[in-house]
């Protein structure tokens, strides 16, 4: 299962990870794993190019794992881009559902 947890700090975004493997399919052919990197790779590379946030990133090689940081907050165009993310990943869930993905808000 791939938990995504999304930290906040009085309503604005200090980060989110996604970490595991869905599951949902064999090694490849996981359409769960697939479209979860996606948006979250796709966001921290939006993030990267239109705004000026200040970002921390971790990786694992394995893709079992993503961190990304924002230590200062983030802008109004990278907090609209963290709701668009949050907007996909509940979208997935909701269609493939909570033994596949589960998300959680964390307040920090």
């Amino acid at each position: 299962m791939i938990l995504f947890t999304v930290w906040k700090s009085e309503h604005q975004y200090r980060g989110f990870s996604l970490e595991g493997h869905a599951e949902y399919a064999e090694e490849g052919s996981d359409l769960v794993c697939a479209a979860v990197s996606v948006l979250a790779l796709n966001t921290a590379n939006s993030i990267e190019a239109f705004t000026e946030d200040f970002f921390r990133q971790e990786l694992s090689e394995d893709g079992g794992y993503l961190k990304m940081e924002f230590p200062e907050g983030v802008s109004e165009k990278a907090s609209l881009l963290m709701d668009s993310l949050i907007l996909g990943i509940q979208s997935i869930q909701a269609d493939y559902g909570q033994e596949y993905i589960t998300l959680m808000f964390k307040e920090v």
